[in-house]
């Protein structure tokens, strides 16, 4: 890692790995290109999709509670969803639908089989008549930023003016679940996301740096961000989520991607996952209920059909699943997710390990940074 940051790959990145009790920490390289701040332990990170298992773990404990159950149709709460209709074809007109075959339900939204989401193929975010409806509606499905300007409610009306894509329970599709779930943890909590949060999770865990918004104060630890234009093939600058943005509470808290974190933080929510369930000789979540979360609930077929982001691997509820050995390990049963900015997460089960990396250069997801830095996580031993 610390070669990559020579090489100017990115700024600076932090990177933990965990066995047991027993974390190793290193805060390598600067906040940005052009400064001479370091990068630091409890640098604040834009974590976007590592919030999806985050809300995952709200709605199992919503479960717990007897607020929800994972088969009933979202209707209940969501009524705007209630009678969907289904596009005959994916690229075709609006108008073009057949009756959804049965409801949306709270596990098609956790498992990301609810029938809408990012398309795939033959390009990513093709022109089709429901993706240019979802861009007109500023619903804002894929990039986390700029966010939208609409509320929970808001912006559930609106989304229930689209048709589903395909049938529910038929196909897996990227991030469109974790928003109506969002909405739908809301409703059933009776709190805003935000606060229901915070109340059960954060809390509980310590983990006093993380939420949708950040105190003036903190501001200061927020790295820039930074992307490839891959028309020109530079590095850029993005400035769409400055920290001006952050300094306020977004009017539709994402579910999907909202969350600021440390790396101290999301160490205490993964290891919560790790001991099933337990913090600290308190139990927060059931271990049938983690042992749902990390477990594959897709057919081949629909990882087959998962696109570059899934890459083959399975999903459980709200991250992905390693079902077989892949270029990182010869043991299948690894769990977590990455985040579009330049984070990334996983446990691993067989070995008692946590293994965390934050940047905010979204090229680490593409440039085989992640894989490495995996590979020498599972290969790094206690001490």
């Amino acid at each position: 890692m610390a070669a990559r940051v020579a090489k100017g790959e990115f700024p600076g990145i932090v990177t933990l790995v965990a066995h047991g009790e027993e974390a190793h920490f290193d805060a390598l390289g600067v906040m940005g290109f052009g400064t001479n701040e370091p990068i630091r332990r409890d640098t604040i990170f834009r974590i976007t999709s590592m919030t999806k298992p985050i809300l995952a773990t709200a709605t199992m404990m919503l479960v717990e509670d007897g607020a929800l159950k994972l088969d009933e149709p979202v209707d209940r709460l969501l009524p705007e969803l209630a009678g969907r209709k289904v596009l005959k074809r994916v690229d075709g007109p609006l108008d073009g639908t057949v009756p959804a075959r049965r409801p949306v339900t709270v596990d098609d939204l956790l498992t990301f089989r609810m029938g809408h989401g990012l398309i795939f193929e033959p390009t990513f975010d093709p022109p089709y008549p429901i993706v240019v409806a979802a861009k007109e509606l500023d619903l804002v499905m894929g990039f986390p930023d700029p966010r939208t300007p609409h509320g929970p409610d808001e912006w559930i009306k609106r989304f229930a003016t689209l048709p589903l894509m395909y049938q529910p329970g038929e196909r897996w599709q990227y991030n469109t679940g974790s928003l109506v779930l969002g909405v739908l943890v809301a409703r059933a909590s009776g709190k805003p996301l935000a606060d229901f949060f915070s109340t059960r999770i954060f809390e509980p865990l310590g983990m006093k740096d993380t939420g949708f918004s950040v105190p003036a104060e903190k501001t200061g630890r927020l790295p820039s961000v930074y992307m490839t234009n891959f028309q020109t093939g530079k590095m850029e600058l993005q400035t769409v989520s400055g920290p001006d943005v952050w300094t306020k509470p977004p009017p539709f808290p994402s579910g999907a991607a909202g969350l600021v974190s440390t790396i101290d933080d999301y160490l205490a929510f993964a290891r919560l996952l790790l001991h099933e369930g337990v913090h600290k000789d308190r139990r927060l979540l059931s271990q049938r209920s983690v042992r749902l979360m990390t477990t594959n609930r897709l057919t081949p077929e629909q990882m087959a059909t998962g696109g570059p982001i899934l890459g083959g691997q399975g999903w459980g509820l709200g991250m992905a699943v390693a079902t077989a050995p892949d270029d990182v390990s010869a043991e299948p049963g690894r769990y977590g997710w990455n985040g579009g900015y330049g984070t990334f997460w996983f446990n691993d089960p067989n070995r008692d390990l946590v293994a965390i990396a934050m940047t905010q250069v979204s090229d680490i997801l593409f440039n085989g940074t992640t894989t490495e830095f995996a590979k020498l996580a599972i290969n790094s031993g206690p001490g």
